[in-house]
């Protein structure tokens, strides 16, 4: 099963907790200091809270299952006439493979599989900081 991910930068990440496990009844599945998210079932939606500095839409995602989709994602992506930029490892807790694109207004979109938990707020593959607060990084 896919699901598409809204990943948010609030001011207040314990606020929003409360906030969306009432919105959606549902307990965080994961919350780690400045960070949160929601594994949501209906509907399938996957919500990521980072706090920062400038709240407001961070990034989109669609969470697939394995690898191998991602794959076929970054293909496809690519045939299409995307630029891509795949990232393996840890970021926002979490390892990952995905690959990003970017839509028309500049929107950040990934297809990623998340493949374990991680102990830190890791810094993505790419090496670029890991600053969820004001850009793109998980």
């Amino acid at each position: 099963m896919s699901r598409v991910q809204l990943a948010l930068t609030v001011s207040d990440v314990d606020a929003a907790v409360v906030f969306y496990e009432k919105l959606f009844g549902v307990p965080a599945a994961k919350k780690r200091p400045g960070y949160a998210n929601f594994a949501i079932a209906e509907p399938p939606l996957k919500l990521v809270l980072l706090e920062g500095e400038t709240p407001g839409l961070n990034h989109l995602g669609v969470e697939v299952e394995t690898v191998e989709e991602v794959r076929q994602a970054t293909e496809r992506l690519a045939a299409e006439g995307f630029g891509t930029l795949a990232e393996q490892g840890a970021c926002c807790y979490a390892e990952q493979d995905k690959v990003w694109v970017t839509g028309p207004d500049q929107e950040r979109w990934e297809y990623y599989a998340v493949l374990g938990d991680a102990d830190v707020m890791s810094a993505s593959s790419s090496g670029q900081a890991c600053a969820c607060g004001d850009a793109v990084c998980c």
